[in-house]
Parts: C-alpha cells; structure tokens; sequence
C-alpha cells in the first residue's frame, strides 16, 4: 500500500485523498492514516511544487557547485553536509562517488550573490579542500517533468 501510494504523490502531490483512495481501492481513511504515519516516519519529508522561474519576472540563478573535503575522523562527511545544508542559500547536498565529495544546489538572485556565497561562506569552511561552481543556465526536465517547450517548425511545407 505504501509503495502505491508514495509512487503515486510522487508525481502528483496535489492529489485529493478521496480520489487517491478511488484509484487504490481503499477507504479514505485508510490513506489518511498511512499518509499520517510516513510523514511521522519521515518517509514523506516535504510537499514541493515545481516552478519555472523563467516563465515570471522574478530573477533566480541556481547553481551546483561541487565540493572537495576532507572527512572528519568518527564523523566522516556528515559534519561538513549538515554546516553545509543549514545555510539558507542552499536547497541541496549529495554525498556522492566520483571527482568531488559532494554536490550542492543552491539559490541566489545574480550570478555575484551565488559567486559571493561560494567564496566567503562554503570555501572558507574548515575541511572545504576546493569547489568548482557550475550555473544551470536552462532546464529542459526537472523531477521528472519536461519544463522546456518544444520548438513548433513554423516553416512551410514545400513539395515539388
């Protein structure tokens, strides 16, 4: 049940718990509750919705900045994440495999505001060895929605 019900807010988190129940089969409240108790679990942790920022006046650059550091003894990289993830800038950290240690997302208004926060807050911390600053510069699908519009070919059909 479970399993149903996070695959199905996953993609729709607006749904009406009436319907979701419709579509699973059950009562109402049966959805409620197991609703109720993974959130409690923190198997739901939050409700999003996705924006295309581009499609609105208000100016936004988001960036994945990648980042070098040294693990601390006993705590390894989850000390340095959670100094990370408590700036207010930051939307994201990932512990991942590869050239760099970990991959953060972060928000800000220019592209100076995300420069600033990289050079005077995240590069200044104690086991941060370097960071590499990459700005998303389009998105063409995001959580798993196609944000970009296709192009329609407005030319006109030529036939011999």
């Amino acid at each position: 049940m479970r399993e149903k019900i996070l695959t199905f807010i996953e993609k729709n988190s607006r749904v009406d718990l009436k319907e979701l129940a419709i579509i699973l089969g059950v009562d109402e409240a049966v959805v409620a509750n197991e609703m109720a108790a993974m959130e409690e679990e923190h198997i739901i942790c939050g409700y999003h919705t996705l924006i295309d920022w581009e499609k609105t006046s208000i100016e936004k650059v988001n960036a994945l900045i990648e980042v070098r550091v040294t693990p601390q003894r006993g705590r390894g990289f989850d000390s340095i994440a959670e100094r990370i993830y408590n700036y207010a800038e930051v939307n994201a950290v990932y512990l991942i495999s590869g050239g760099y240690d970990l991959l953060v997302t972060l928000e800000g208004k220019t592209l100076r505001e995300v420069a600033a926060f990289v050079s005077d807050k995240l590069s200044t911390l104690e086991s941060v060895m370097s960071t590499k600053t990459n700005f998303i510069l389009k998105k063409y699908k995001d959580h798993g929605t196609v944000i970009a519009e296709k192009k329609r070919d407005e030319r006109m059909l030529v036939t011999p």
